[in-house]
Order: C-alpha cells, then structure tokens, then sequence
C-alpha cells in the first residue's frame, strides 16, 4: 500500500478516495471494473481537454482539466499497486530521477547555456536511455503507436533528422509535396481505393515534414485552421439567418462568397 507520510493532504486524501472507489465490496461498481486498457482512453481524453482549455485561455477550466487528468495517473497507479507493480509514491519517485537525470545543467556539473542546447541533450539523453533498456533498439524505437497521426509523423521525422536522413530545408520538403500531390492525382483519375488512401497518407506525411522543418507543429497548425474553419463556417450561418435561409437552402456559390465576407471581417 502507498505509504502517505511524506505525501501532501490534498493528495493523500486523493489517493485515499481512489482506493476507495476500487475496494472490492464497498466501492464504486464502474470503478471496481476498470482496467489499464479501459481507462486509457479516458486519459487520453483528458489531455486532450487539458489542451483545449490552454487553448481557450481557462484558467479555471485548466485547473479542472488538469485535476482530471492527475485523477487518471491516481487511477492507473492504483491498478498497479493492486497488481503489486508499483504505485503512486514509485511513480514520483521515477519521474524525478529523470527529471534530474535530464536536467545535469542544473542539478549537476554540465554547461547548457541554452534553450536549443538543452534540447538536443535531452534528446541525446533521450536516446541513451532507450538503448540501456534495448540494445536493439534502432533511432524511430518508442514512439508510441497511440499517438495522434499528426503527432507521431511529426515524431518519426525528428527522430530520423538526429541520424541524418532528413530534407534539411523546409523549401525542399515542399517539392515533395508537389510531387505527392501530383501521385495522388494521377490515383484520383483512375487508381484504386487503396492506391488514393496511400497516396493520401503519403501527401500528409509530406506536409508534416514542411511544417517540422519550418518549426511548425502540425498538430497545433491543423487544430488551429480547425478552429478557424468552425468559426467562418458559424459566421456563414449566421448571415444566412439573416437572410432567413439556412446552409442546406444555400448553394455552394452563395456560401463561397459569405466564406470570403467572412475572411474580410477578420482582417479588420
């Protein structure tokens, strides 16, 4: 069982509630059903929420979010300690071996006088890491497969920079793009299903690329024209109502000509 001693009020008393709601008779029924597999789609969930709060500028939902997002390191710790692996006291502890272990500029001898330096000893750090647990272990090893599309391209990209197979220049990961634009047009005019899906796959790829090299987040740069798009496309309804139409009275001509009224208003 965690030992609590050393452990603030607030998290003690989180930790307390968790067992809780997992004891085998006097529990939560939910709760007591849960598993690592279960509830990981939940955490993700809740980073997910943490994001949008950051992006909404919320403190108070950030607090909330973050709240929720702790609850689900409480729920996985506690699977684990019932399983006898670990618990919430040994998560802790780990993370903070690593962060001093990754941070020897601060806690240690090293010099990093730098934001970018600091970075690449990360990264190196990073790396060395991975090949104490797997001597095998080649430079795309532990990226996580649950990672958001976006998110991983972008990850297995950087991680093939660091060993040399890399554009170098964003302007010459764009003519890639054109070149893939150009193969998924030749499988729209006549491939197959499979072909265009792949095509496609390829395209997006590429364009994660450009958006690495010029220090662009793909994920961000696509939640952000998410955002952008929703909001002009709000703005065309709205105008619609006040001609007393909605979109489906509409046709694409007249909402193409609101969607440019729109981009107007919001440069001035």
């Amino acid at each position: 069982m965690t030992d609590t001693t050393d452990i603030p009020a607030p998290i003690s008393r989180l930790l307390a509630i968790m067992a809780k709601l997992r004891h085998p008779t006097e529990g939560c029924p939910w709760d007591r059903e849960q598993s690592f597999a279960t509830i990981a789609p939940y955490t993700i969930e809740e980073a997910y929420e943490v994001a949008d709060a950051i992006a909404q500028n919320d403190l108070p939902a950030l607090k909330e979010e973050l709240g929720d997002l702790l609850f689900q390191v409480v729920f996985h710790a506690r699977l684990a300690e019932e399983q006898g692996q670990f618990d919430f006291n040994a998560i802790a502890e780990a993370l903070s071996d690593k962060m001093v272990r990754r941070h020897p500029h601060v806690f240690g001898a090293a010099d990093i006088r730098s934001a970018d330096a600091q970075t690449e000893a990360w990264e190196t750090q990073k790396a060395h890491e991975r090949k104490a647990k797997d001597a095998a272990a080649g430079a795309l090893s532990g990226v996580p497969v649950g990672f958001p599309a976006l998110m991983r391209a972008q990850k297995l990209q950087k991680r093939a920079s660091r060993v040399g197979f890399d554009w170098g220049e964003a302007s010459l990961a764009l003519e890639k793009v054109g070149e893939e634009v150009e193969e998924l047009g030749a499988e729209l005019a006549g491939g197959t299903q499979a072909a265009i899906e792949e095509e496609l796959g390829d395209l997006l790829f590429s364009v994660v690329n450009v958006g690495r090299l010029a220090g662009v987040d793909a994920e961000t740069a696509l939640r952000n024209a998410n955002a952008k798009f929703e909001r002009r496309f709000r703005r065309i309804e709205a105008l619609l109502t006040e001609q007393g139409k909605t979109p489906t009275q509409s046709n694409l001509a007249e909402m193409d000509a609101l969607w440019n009224r729109a981009k107007h208003e919001e440069k001035f």
